[in-house]
Parts: structure tokens; C-alpha cells; sequence
């Protein structure tokens, strides 16, 4: 019966183990020593050697011919922990034995000696998965156990397990392997087994895995149905897409052509290409040219991807557009993650990365305001919700900024009668005569002392000299008049804006008697 390579070659010593020596060499220290711990907590993401160490200690603790802390493997000691056949160390899933009733059968079990070699040992995996009370049942024999027990604890999701269990346990962190290292024992396997694994191929395979040598072995044995294996024979096998095609659909992106990005996407689709893969990939890629643009040398890269291509990307995306095409491609992936059509999501993504005016959210925003400022407009952002344009040249058409007017790709400030009265500075006194019918607006409104005004493109800007005449403003009692009677006098919509600014005129006796003789207190002749 065939057997899969990651069973096949789990490794039997820890010399054998990839990419963890900071934890194999302390381990085999200690059995050397007779240093041993009554529990041990492994930690990592899968794939890491969690399992596969705790086996080889439990087969070391209990060897008859140790050997610097490495167990024979030939003993009957090691033989029947190996095959199963000695019942005093068991492998439990925390995950289908998770209830207190079966900690406590554990319990129970556990003060016996063990039957036929030095240490009972319970290798408990996915420890985070037990309940809390199965917690609680475990607490005591872990704080105190015989002397002839050994826990080793396995886990994914170390925030899970409860401190009074970490603090009864060594810890030890399971590393992310890394490409080299998966890259050499793929080598050593696929020589094993008779295959051609070339460099590249062997690259993408340890890119593909994430840090796993369980997800990298996994993939070679999907891969080898040929003797041999090589970059265009990883990618069809997995349905992956190739390096050049991502790039192509990076680079129509980044030149705003929609039409021949989604060409490219259409063909990788009939191809078979995993929609998912593939923006996994765009955002790989994405992210390596951020980090180019900001570093070239930085060691950050993946190395997935060449640099002369990086660099050519690089020049035409800065990193507020590649923040932004991040956040649409995360926004997708979490998408197809809830239902609905994958094809459709794609699509609509793809488009929105070629044009980034389809999308409002913050880091796009912030993109075309950068793009434009490198046009040389002369325009400043003025906040980034609902406050408009900023000032620009007189007669310039500006680009609409994502406000909601994208009829012609462009807005004119003003007509001429309306930039003839903004020009001549007589609009405040127009709006506050219309405010004299609401004689609490207008008194706060019309003291020059403490309230100045202008125009800036769409928005009118009203400076206050101190915060609590702004929050004044900007409350619906005096905005909504203001806003009113602004748009009466303009013959539009005007957007309000508080801001506390310098107000230096001063203001007389009779324009304080004018003002107050609004709420028919004072009357002035």
C-alpha cells in the first residue's frame, strides 16, 4: 500500500529534524543530563515538527542504548512505541477527546506505573481544543504528577491554553521553516524516490508551503505522477498561475488598461487557474514591489518574483496605489471566502485595480490625491470625506475627487456671476442678511471678532477663534440655516466647514449694537 511522503519520511531523531535545532539540541541536552521536565508545551503553525518531536521523545526518554540524548530506534523500547504496540505512551487528539470526562479517565490511568518501559507519556495535540473544565480536571496531576509521567502538550493556538496550564509547562516555539531548509530535504526526498526535482520548481514548492515541511512534502507527492518535476509541472498541477501572466496582469493594472487585464484574467480562467491562487499571487506580488519601491536591497523580497521586473512595476506604482490595490485584492479574498460567484468577484476586483476612482475607501483616496498633486495641479486634499475640492487656479477644470460627479471626469468651480461675488468678498454679508430671521444664528454668526469666512471652491469655510464656537457651528441648529441661506445666495448646494483660524478684525461700538439689537433687546437709532 502506498505511502504518503510525509508519513514516509517523518523524521525517526532529532538530528533528523529540519530547521528547529534551538529546540532539538536543548531537548537532547536534557535527556543527556536526565534533566527531563514532568510537561512539556510545543507551539507552532502546522507542519512545524510539533508532533513528529514529541514521538522522538517519548521514544528517547524510554530508549534502552540512548545516544547523546537520540533514541536507537532499534530497541524493543523504540520498536513497540513506533508501531503502536506499547499501551504506556499514547497519542491523544484534544480535538475528539475534548470533555472533562475523558481527562479524568486519563487521570485515573495515569497513576499506575507503566507496564513495560521507564515513563507513561501522553502526547495530547491540539491541547487548545479542550473544555474548560477538562482544563481544570488536568490542572492537578500536571502540577504534581508521578514520577513516572511525562505530559507533552501540542498546540496551534497558544492564546487558547489557560495560563495556570502554560505555567506549569516548559515552552518551546516551533519556527516557520524556511526556503532553504525546505528546499534541501525536498532535494533529499525527491533523490530518495527516484524523481528530478529542478531548482526552481523546488523554490515554488517551499514558497507554496508557508513555513510547513508537511503542506511542501504534500505537494511534491501531488506533483510526482512524472519522474520529473519542474516549474511548468508544479504550476498545472496545483493550478497555479504563471509568473509571467501575474506580472502581465500587474502591469495592465498598473497602466490602467482594463480592457487587457481582464483578457489575461478571462484566459486564466478558462485554463482552470484557482481564482483564489491567483489573487493570493497578484498580492504576493504586490507586496514585493512595495517593499522594492521602498527597498530594493531590502531582504524582504520573496525572491519569487525577478527584480528587473520589480523595478519596472515599481517605477510605475507608487506605494499609495499599491496600498490601495492591496486593499481591494484583501477585500476580495475575503469575499470569495462568504459565497457567490468566484468569477464575478474577480472581475470586478481586476477592474477596480485599473481604475482606482471605482473605489472610496481611504488608501485610494489617498492615491489620487498623490497622483494628482505629481500632475502639478496645485491641488490640496481637504479632507478625505465629505468636504469637496480644494482652491485651485481660477477657470481650471478639476478632477472630480470620488465626490459623487463623474458625469464629464471634471467639475468648473463656478459660473461668472457666482465668481464675480466670491472674488468681491460681499457673500458673507449676503448670507448673514438671510440669517437675520434667525436672530441666535445670527448673532454668534455676525461678530467679526470672533467669526470670519471664505470660499474655498465648494466649501465654505467658516473660521471660528475658538473650539466651542466651532462645535456651535457644526451643530445641526446652525449649520442647516447657514447651509440655507448659502445656497440661496450661490444657486447650489454649499458644503459647511468649521475650523477654528485666526480672526483679527476688530469691531466697533455700532456694529455690536447692530448685532445685539437682532433679539429686540437693544434698539439702536
Amino acid at each position: 500500500m502506498y505511502q504518503a511522503l510525509y508519513r514516509k519520511y517523518r523524521p525517526r531523531c532529532f538530528c533528523d529534524v529540519s530547521g528547529q535545532n534551538h529546540i532539538t539540541g536543548t531537548l537532547r541536552r536534557q535527556i543527556s543530563l536526565d534533566r527531563l521536565s514532568h510537561a512539556y508545551l510545543f507551539v507552532g503553525t502546522r507542519g512545524t515538527g510539533k508532533t513528529t518531536c514529541a514521538k522522538i521523545l517519548a521514544r528517547a526518554v524510554n530508549c534502552e542504548n540512548p545516544t547523546d540524548g537520540e533514541p536507537c530506534n532499534k530497541c524493543a523500547s523504540c520498536e513497540g512505541i513506533e508501531n503502536g504496540s506499547i499501551l504506556d505512551v499514547l497519542e491523544l487528539d484534544a480535538a475528539s477527546n475534548n470533555g472533562v470526562d475523558n481527562v479524568r479517565a486519563l487521570r485515573e490511568e495515569a497513576i499506575y506505573s507503566p507496564a513495560s518501559v521507564r515513563k507513561r507519556v501522553y502526547i495530547i495535540d491540539e491541547v487548545h481544543m479542550l473544555s474548560t473544565a477538562a482544563f481544570n480536571a488536568l490542572l492537578k496531576i500536571l502540577e504534581e504528577p508521578p514520577e513516572h509521567l511525562l505530559f507533552i502538550l501540542a498546540t496551534t493556538e497558544l492564546h487558547k491554553v489557560p495560563a495556570t496550564i502554560l505555567s506549569r509547562c516548559q515552552r518551546f516555539s516551533f519556527k516557520r521553516l524556511s526556503l532553504n531548509s525546505i528546499a534541501a530535504r525536498l532535494n533529499h526526498i525527491a533523490e530518495q524516490e527516484g524523481l528530478t526535482l529542478t531548482a526552481d520548481a523546488a523554490e515554488k514548492l517551499s514558497a507554496l508551503s508557508d513555513g510547513s515541511m508537511r503542506d511542501a512534502l504534500s505537494l511534491l507527492d501531488q506533483c510526482a505522477s512524472d519522474k520529473t518535476i519542474d516549474l511548468p509541472r508544479v504550476l498545472d498541477t496545483i493550478g497555479l498561475t504563471g509568473q509571467q501572466e501575474i506580472i502581465s496582469l500587474a502591469d495592465a493594472a498598473a497602466d490602467g488598461d482594463t480592457a487587457a487585464a481582464l483578457i489575461i484574467l478571462d484566459r486564466l480562467y478558462d485554463d482552470g487557474r484557482d481564482m483564489p491562487s491567483l489573487l493570493n499571487e497578484l498580492a504576493a506580488l504586490t507586496r514585493d514591489i512595495l517593499v522594492y519601491n521602498l527597498s530594493p536591497d531590502s531582504p524582504l523580497l520573496s525572491g519569487s518574483f525577478d527584480r528587473a521586473e520589480l523595478s519596472g512595476l515599481s517605477a510605475k506604482l507608487k506605494p499609495e496605489r499599491l496600498f490601495s490595490l492591496l486593499e481591494v485584492i484583501r477585500e476580495t479574498i475575503f469575499a470569495l471566502s462568504r459565497g457567490g460567484s468566484v468569477k464575478l468577484s474577480v472581475e470586478m476586483c481586476i477592474i477596480r485595480m485599473c481604475d482606482e476612482r471605482l473605489s472610496d475607501d481611504f488608501p485610494a483616496l489617498l492615491s489620487r490625491i498623490t497622483r494628482l498633486e505629481d500632475e502639478g495641479l496645485g491641488i490640496r486634499g481637504q479632507g478625505l470625506g465629505d468636504e469637496g475640492v480644494a482652491a485651485a487656479p481660477q477657470g481650471l477644470g478639476v478632477r472630480d475627487q470620488g465626490l459623487g460627479d463623474e458625469s464629464d471626469g471634471s467639475v468648473q468651480l463656478e459660473d461668472q456671476n457666482n465668481s464675480q461675488l466670491d472674488n468681491a468678498g460681499g457673500f458673507w454679508e449676503s448670507i448673514l442678511e438671510l440669517l437675520k430671521n434667525d436672530p441666535p444664528v445670527y448673532a454668534v454668526l455676525s461678530n467679526k471678532t470672533q467669526i470670519q469666512a471664505e470660499l474655498r471652491g465648494g466649501t465654505l469655510v467658516v473660521r471660528a477663534g475658538d473650539q466651542l464656537k466651532v462645535n456651535q457651528i457644526e451643530s445641526k441648529m446652525f449649520s442647516e440655516p447657514l447651509k440655507e441661506a448659502a445656497g440661496k445666495i450661490f444657486g447650489r448646494e454649499v458644503i459647511i466647514r468649521a475650523e477654528i483660524g485666526g480672526v483679527s478684525n476688530d469691531e466697533s461700538k455700532r456694529e455690536k449694537l447692530d448685532r445685539l439689537s437682532a433679539f429686540d433687546i437693544i434698539k439702536f437709532e
